[in-house]
């Protein structure tokens, strides 16, 4: 199976599979709007804006499993990112990371790196254009630095 079978639904409900973003530079990344790293989504745009017309997408899972941070529907997480920090990235439903209704992307993305559980909120993974998974990077990894890796990638 590949990165790029993986079914998920954008925020707005509407199911789509990663595959809608094949050949492109991903960092795919789980959220939060109430959390002590959500000025992240700052850099993250900052890097979306300059990379995005070389290939590159922010996937953006919002995920409430960490201390209940990323309360609301997906229209209120939605309205608070773009409101707050200008995002423009896509934003998906609010996902599970972790446990045995971990969304399966999740499970998929562990699987093919280390294995262990999400820490915490803004937990990131790089795939590259052929859909490998070059990168897994802790919530302190801002998006500054690893904005070098991705640049490579391009």
């Amino acid at each position: 199976m590949s990165i790029y079978d993986f079914k998920v639904k954008t925020n707005k409900g509407v199911e789509t599979t990663i595959g809608e973003y094949q050949g492109k530079v991903l960092l795919i990344v789980n959220t939060a709007t109430g959390c002590g790293f959500t000025p992240q989504y700052e850099g993250l745009e900052n890097m979306y804006r300059k990379f995005n017309e070389r290939g590159f997408e922010i996937l953006d899972f919002p995920c409430n499993q960490f201390a209940f941070q990323a309360p609301g529907d997906d229209a209120k997480i939605d309205s608070f990112c773009t409101l707050k920090y200008n995002t423009t990235f896509p934003r998906f439903t609010k996902i599970k990371v972790n446990g045995s209704d971990a969304d399966p992307l999740y499970k998929y993305l562990k699987e093919q790196t280390d294995g262990k559980r999400i820490k915490w909120n803004f937990t990131k993974f790089l795939i590259d254009r052929e859909g490998n998974i070059v990168g897994r990077f802790a919530p302190s990894d801002t998006p500054q630095a690893i904005e070098a890796k991705v640049e490579v990638l391009l």
